[in-house]
């Protein structure tokens, strides 16, 4: 052997050497950051969490574990569409990583795509006979599937008949123990709303023929509004917008308190998202609608995301309203939900103008994609164009897109709620997108439970509240925060799904 060949080799040999010490010395740090993110995950600080995952992959990119983690880390911060992608990449990588499995049926479930959900149960409770907790899990999923398919044969859209055409309410009987509030001749009036506000803050249930008469109507307002509602200001008049009230109903309370009850002279406009999460829903949309009916022509309600069916299963409303009343009530909550006008986000494709929206077919469940999809669904983001969506459903849109969207239908900025932000209130874009929201005491769940009947809250969040004040006269925003407020020992998603209560998320 060559004296050249020779040297050659220990070079080599040295390299080889030295890159494998970098990467040991890479791994052992990416394991430091893990440990430092399980920290963070472990106080819930899902931010920071994320972060110190995310450096762990820049170090060790094909870590499942890492995937994993992080995948689990962006389930807490509701970023579904980051959350399915991570754990499948964690499969990619390992396609034996069961926790990998439990991930995905967890986003997947989330977003409602329950089939997709079952196939990974079934990977998990086929590798794991023995898994109580599997086979539970698996068993609540495959309860829904078919519940689902069940309600897919039954339906016929074009001839479904409403629920309002099986409801007697006239012959409904209000019994002689019922003390609570009733409608005037069966309309709502001034006297009624706040009692029927004290009735609900003293954690009492109104009586069913009132739900009813207020649901017939309101179905009735709704359906002849336009997808698009137009609100005009005179140079004198001031309207306030709310953000997301989740089923909050004490911080509802608050907010009337606070800058007064609506009236022709004190307009609102709620921003959508009324109902799941906290466990005082009912008590909000009835609240919220009683109002509609008062004040048809200056209190205003746009439909969320969670105006759906899928997220009323997996959220909560459906199982509250069928604990506090009937399932025959939830479909025609459904069916009210269908008639809501639509605005707020903006869209996966340039080009959507006023008119557009103004011709959506809303009357329906939202589908996967499209203008209406978008409306309900996507998220500002600071960089410009668009991307994926971190929820799993339509996109983000960048400060351009809403410079194109806004010259192109001559408007000033667009006002959303969504989201959740730290000061309850959030200006982007420039200026042009603005975002509003309700204190929010934690991720998954508006209220927590609390050793006293009526506590203040032990925010896991921590974030402020916001409404916002527009004047006819200039259209400037005017921000006014506040805080959570006590509310009764109720623990958060009291009444969702039952893979929800079982800690899947």
């Amino acid at each position: 052997m060559s004296e050249f060949a020779t040297v050659y080799q220990i070079a080599m040999a040295d390299v080889t050497n030295n890159d494998s010490v970098k990467m040991a010395e890479g791994e052992r740090s990416a394991e430091e950051l893990k440990e430092k993110a399980n920290k963070y995950f472990k106080d819930k600080d899902y931010d920071n969490a994320i972060k110190y995952y995310t450096e762990a992959l820049e170090l060790n990119p094909d870590n499942a574990i890492y995937y994993s983690n992080r995948s689990l880390a962006y389930l807490r911060t509701e970023c579904y569409g980051y959350a399915l992608a991570d754990a499948t990449r964690a499969l990619e990588i390992d396609k034996n990583y069961i926790k990998g499995y439990y991930r995905r049926a967890t986003s997947n479930m989330a977003l409602g795509k329950f089939k997709a959900a079952l196939k990974d149960y079934e990977t998990v409770v086929r590798v794991r006979p023995n898994d109580k907790d599997a086979k539970m899990k698996y068993q609540e999923c495959n309860k829904i599937v078919k519940q689902k398919a069940f309600e897919r044969a039954i339906a016929s859209d074009e001839h479904k008949k409403s629920v309002v055409d099986s409801l007697d309410i006239e012959n409904m009987m209000i019994e002689d123990d019922y003390t609570g509030p009733k409608l005037e001749d069966g309309k709502v009036t001034v006297k009624f709303m706040k009692d029927m506000m004290h009735w609900f803050k003293e954690q009492k249930k109104l009586h069913r023929k009132c739900a009813y008469q207020i649901l017939v109507q309101v179905k009735e307002v709704l359906a002849k509004l336009p997808s698009l509602v137009e609100i005009a200001l005179k140079e004198t008049d001031k309207i306030t917008i709310c953000g997301d009230t989740h089923g909050q109903f004490y911080d509802l309370l608050n907010i009337f308190q606070l800058n007064g009850l609506p009236s022709p002279s004190n307009p609102y406009l709620f921003n959508g998202d009324f109902v799941d999460r906290g466990s005082f829903s009912v008590e909000v949309i009835l609240t919220l609608f009683g109002f509609k009916l008062l004040y048809p022509d200056c209190f205003h309600l746009l439909r969320g995301n969670h105006e759906t069916d899928n997220m009323n299963q997996m959220y909560g409303f459906e199982g509250e309203v069928k604990a506090k009343y009937t399932a025959q009530m939830f479909q025609l909550f459904s069916e009210v939900f269908q008639w809501l006008p639509l605005a707020q986000g903006l869209f996966s494709e340039d080009g959507v103008t006023l008119d557009d929206i103004r011709k959506i077919e809303r009357n329906r469940q939202p589908p996967d994609s499209g203008p209406m999809c978008d409306l309900l669904w996507s998220d500002p983001q600071p960089q410009n164009g668009r991307s994926i969506s971190k929820r799993g459903v339509s996109c983000q849109f960048g400060p351009d897109v809403t410079e194109r969207f806004l010259d192109q239908n001559k408007l000033q900025y667009i006002v959303r709620s969504h989201e959740v932000k730290g000061e309850g209130y959030e200006v982007t874009h420039s200026g042009k997108c603005i975002t509003v929201c309700l204190p929010a005491t934690g991720s998954y769940g508006r209220y927590r439970d609390n050793s006293a009947s009526l506590s203040p809250p032990s925010d896991q969040m921590g974030n402020k509240g916001a409404y916002i004040h527009l004047r006819g006269s200039d259209l400037k925003p005017e921000f006014h925060q506040f805080t959570a407020v006590p509310h009764p020992n109720v623990k958060p998603m009291a009444y969702a799904n039952s893979l929800m209560q079982m800690g899947m998320m």
